[in-house]
């Protein structure tokens, strides 16, 4: 049997780990290809991994024919739907694998628009595809990566402005993806230097960059010595909103910090 082995599909979902690949050749070893390949023609679609362990030992596999597929674009959805089914893909992955469906389901509904009738009413173009702009709204791409909508903006943000470098630690787990959205508003340079000064640097620029973000303290007008009593007052109560303000600050912070360490604790006790 040919088949052939398409690059950008076998980069299309993450690798997996040094661990997992052994742990995979293992269990191969040990227990055959269990699961089938999926093919499309001639072209690989799931089981890289397993194809290139039973060439290494020349172990039997089986293989399955998807006929549904029609174009590229639908063997990513299904590559996609079978990744963020999976349990062992971390909140990152799915956030990316889920606004990668949101682009490709987006470009399709663009595409039937400009093919469609101007006139929305008629009999050609199906209800179904006339409401899908509004059912694919980022609430319904955070649900199918199982995230909320704030951690998916975040997810996107990283996206679009972080550094290689950066996107390479979120996925190691070296920075939380909260605090990586706050070092990705950073430069370039300083992203990777964050990144290259190891998990505690990159915690610190996160905080930096959140401080930053804070409104200026409020001045404290100094009381003439001829001060009334309205004025007493009144520096007595701005003293007080500055107090209240910087404590509230301080609790959001470490609210913030236990947050961010809650969820690098369950990440690690996950992994």
């Amino acid at each position: 049997m040919s088949i052939i082995i398409n690059e950008d599909l076998r980069a299309y979902i993450d690798p997996l780990t040094k661990d997992e690949y052994l742990a995979l050749e293992q269990s191969i070893l040990a227990d055959g290809c269990r699961d089938p390949l999926i093919l499309w023609g001639e072209i690989l679609v799931d089981g890289h991994n397993r194809y290139g362990i039973c060439q290494k030992h020349q172990i039997p596999f089986n293989t399955i024919q998807n006929t549904k597929f029609k174009s590229m674009d639908d063997v990513h959805l299904w590559m996609i739907d079978n990744h963020l089914g999976r349990r062992s893909v971390s909140d990152f992955q799915r956030g990316v694998l889920a606004l990668r469906k949101k682009e490709i389901l987006s470009a399709r509904q663009a595409d039937a628009h400009a093919q469609t009738p101007v006139d929305s009413a008629s009999p050609d173009v199906p209800s179904s595809m006339m409401q899908e702009d509004s059912q694919w709204n980022r609430e319904l791409v955070a649900r199918a990566a199982r995230v909320s909508s704030a951690t998916l903006g975040k997810i996107e943000k990283i996206q679009k402005t972080a550094a290689p470098a950066l996107v390479d630690a979120v996925k190691s787990g070296m920075i939380s993806i909260s605090a990586a959205a706050e070092v990705a508003s950073l430069p370039s340079d300083k992203q990777v230097a964050a990144v290259t000064g190891g998990q505690k640097e990159l915690r610190q620029a996160a905080r930096e960059v959140r401080q930053a973000r804070l409104p200026p303290k409020p001045e404290i007008v100094p009381l003439p010595d001829n001060a009334t009593p309205e004025q007493i007052e009144l520096h007595r109560l701005t003293r007080l909103v500055a107090e209240l303000t910087e404590e509230r600050d301080h609790l959001k912070k470490k609210v913030q910090h236990l947050t961010i360490a809650l969820k690098e604790a369950r990440g690690e006790q996950a992994a």
